[in-house]
């Protein structure tokens, strides 16, 4: 959604400057047209985030920078970038076609989100994400942007030394010519490049980005660029088959949560014991609707992230399998007493009163609320009138990735990186604003591009040397893999395994700095082994497959040493992830020292963790203080002729 986005504003930027052909400025690469989380993710009514625009409350863009930097770890000029731009980037997709519902005078009614202290969600269902990407994407094909697909990025170009160097293109494999000589590799020159590849789900054992999400973030180490925050992944309640976040109207109509053996026998609704009161259970499954995220502030209480505690445990500690199960209220068993619509906090009651979902049974609430969350399971072969899901919680999103200037421009000039890669967001950010994040950064680097960069073209003749040592030095990597690949004793799809064991088990949502020092080891040797020892394929078309399992263990090593070395510096339980500690807070009396976890240690939210690939061949990192909300005035006389002059487009 990103990058069609930036496509699309790009289009309309140059054909705004004169440009005859503008579609021939620029064109599109992509491994899976339609297979990013864009298109392929989303949740019970998938959320935009926004400047609020409804009702009696006021909000600025100031404002909404506050509620972007609550959580810590966020730029401040990014965040208020971010607020500035939103309601231009809203209207935007308003009149691209997607269908975000309005009130009878016209206004887009706004609801509640996690970490959101207003009103200012809105949706367009349960795919709001893929209704963006279909209509941007018609719009780029009515323009005739070209779109270079199925074509994989294998590596970045650059060109100069120190602070001369600059991306000046990439190397790509077109999937059709793989098996061929040469393996089908392609040279793209380009004045810049514009990554917005997504965050790499397959970094998780444990994960609902869509399966085979890859990301791209080891080609953009490899060329320089310094990433940041790779520490803050999201975790949060998800179905395993299908992948599917169950966020909002899922847990509001309060479903019952059970546990089985593996094979399915001995249910136990294994919630009960740790809750007081049915009221209790209840509301706290209700409340999992909007502060679905995993959140070690709401773990005590209990609080609704208890949920979450206990479903790991049950899976992790206990071995047993978890539903959810919509076809029945929940049990009894444990002395809680019955359930009761009559007995829930007055939030949950009244919000269910308003919605008219007061029914006998959760399908048949989730049926009045929201029908579209059924037939999205129906069509990809569950049915939730007849049978449960099997959930755990899940790698989501990771609120990290590279660093970016106020442009969108990454520390390697002329590659911007957009959405989920960028992580403009910190700890904490509000549901929904990874949405807005991506289509704003989409805007900001296509008026930097072409407003700044616009009118340069590459120099074919100068750069062909540099493109050809570039597409010589891949091929002989990709025939040393080969080599190694005839005697290798370990298949590709088990070292991937190893990577996504992992990192789920050290890198996800229970940390300890023992853990994750032995993991980084862990990391390295297998990196070491990849070169030495190499992976092996059935075939020499396989290559590719190689190339990416080489790229997630850079990219796991890159996101352990950043967990690593936080946690060194006292890092503690903090966004969505709970940092262990034999002497800390009890999530729960009942569940003993185990799932005693480190408080947050707040001084840290003062800073930023950034992490670069130094010429040593090893990730270092180093901590920067948060930059504050920008708080100057602006004089419209002096903003309209810094404007009309074009300086506003060059300031960094």
């Amino acid at each position: 959604a990103a990058a069609l986005n930036c496509a699309e504003h790009l289009y309309r930027f140059f054909q705004e400057a004169g440009e005859p052909h503008p579609e021939d400025r620029l064109c599109l690469l992509t491994a899976g047209l339609g297979a990013g989380a864009s298109h392929c993710s989303g949740s019970d009514k998938q959320t935009y985030y926004k400047l609020g625009i409804q009702g009696k409350t006021p909000d600025t863009p100031h404002d909404f920078a506050v509620t972007l930097t609550a959580g810590g770890c966020t730029h401040g000029d990014l965040a208020l970038i971010e607020g500035e731009n939103s309601l231009r980037e809203f209207y935007h997709l308003v009149e691209n076609g997607v269908p975000f519902p309005h009130n009878a005078r016209g206004g887009f009614v706004g609801y509640k989100t996690d970490h959101d202290p207003r009103q200012r969600a809105t949706s367009a269902g349960p795919w709001t994400s893929r209704f963006m990407v279909r209509q941007s994407l018609a719009q780029v094909r009515r323009y005739g942007i070209p779109i270079l697909h199925p074509m994989e990025a294998v590596a970045l170009l650059t060109h100069g030394e120190g602070a001369d160097r600059r991306c000046v293109g990439l190397l790509a494999v077109e999937h059709r010519r793989a098996g061929a000589e040469g393996y089908g590799l392609v040279v793209i020159l380009a004045e810049n490049v514009v990554m917005a590849t997504g965050g790499p789900g397959e970094l998780y054992a444990v994960s609902v980005y869509p399966i085979h999400q890859m990301g791209a973030h080891a080609l953009c180490f490899a060329a320089g660029a310094v990433a940041h925050n790779l520490t803050e992944s999201q975790f949060g309640l998800a179905s395993l088959r299908p992948r599917w976040n169950l966020s909002g109207t899922y847990q509001q109509v309060i479903p019952r949560y059970y546990s089985t053996n593996a094979d399915g026998s001995d249910p136990q609704e294994f919630l009960n014991p740790f809750f007081t009161s049915r009221r209790a259970l209840a509301t706290s499954i209700f409340l999992k609707g909007y502060q679905w995220p995993f959140d070690p502030d709401r773990v005590t209480g209990p609080g609704s992230s208890l949920i979450d505690v206990l479903v790991e445990h049950e899976r992790a500690e206990r071995g047993r399998r978890v539903w959810l199960d919509f076809t029945r209220n929940p049990g009894d068993s444990g002395g809680i007493g019955p359930f009761s619509l009559a007995d829930l906090e007055p939030e949950a009651r009244a919000y269910l009163e308003r919605s008219g979902a007061l029914q006998e049974t959760p399908i048949l609430r989730l049926a009045k609320m929201n029908p579209a969350s059924i037939d999205l399971y129906r069509e990809r072969g569950v049915d939730l009138w007849r049978e449960p899901l099997e959930i755990a919680v899940c790698a989501q999103h990771n609120n990290g990735g590279f660093v970016v200037d106020r442009w969108w421009e990454s520390t390697l000039p002329h590659l911007f990186v957009i959405g989920e890669q960028a992580g403009t967001h910190g700890v904490k950010r509000p549901g929904g604003s990874a949405l807005n994040a991506g289509q704003v950064g989409g805007l900001r680097a296509a008026q930097r591009i072409a407003h700044v960069y616009g009118d340069r073209m590459p120099d074919a003749n100068a750069l062909a040397p540099l493109a050809a040592a570039a597409l010589a030095s891949t091929v002989a990597h990709i025939d040393a893999h080969l080599r190694r690949a005839a005697n290798a004793s370990r298949r590709v799809e088990e070292v991937q395994r190893e990577i996504q064991a992992r990192m789920s088990a050290c890198g996800g949502m229970r940390r300890r700095l023992e853990d994750a020092a032995r993991a980084l080891e862990g990391a390295r040797r297998l990196r070491q082994q990849i070169h030495t020892e190499g992976m092996r394929v059935e075939a020499r078309r396989d290559f590719l497959k190689l190339l990416r399992a080489e790229a997630l263990c850079l990219t796991h090593l890159a996101y352990l040493t950043a967990i690593r070395d936080l946690l060194a510096r006292g890092g503690g339980s903090r966004g969505s992830h709970l940092v262990l500690d034999s002497e800390g807070v009890a999530a729960h009396p009942a569940l003993g020292d185990g799932w005693r976890f480190r408080p947050e240690n707040l001084a840290l939210r003062q800073e930023v963790q950034e992490v670069w690939l130094g010429d040593d061949g090893e990730f270092h990192t180093r901590s920067v203080p948060v930059r504050p909300i920008p708080t100057e005035e602006y004089w419209f006389e002096n903003t309209w002729e810094e404007y009309r002059s074009g300086r506003v487009f060059t300031e960094g």
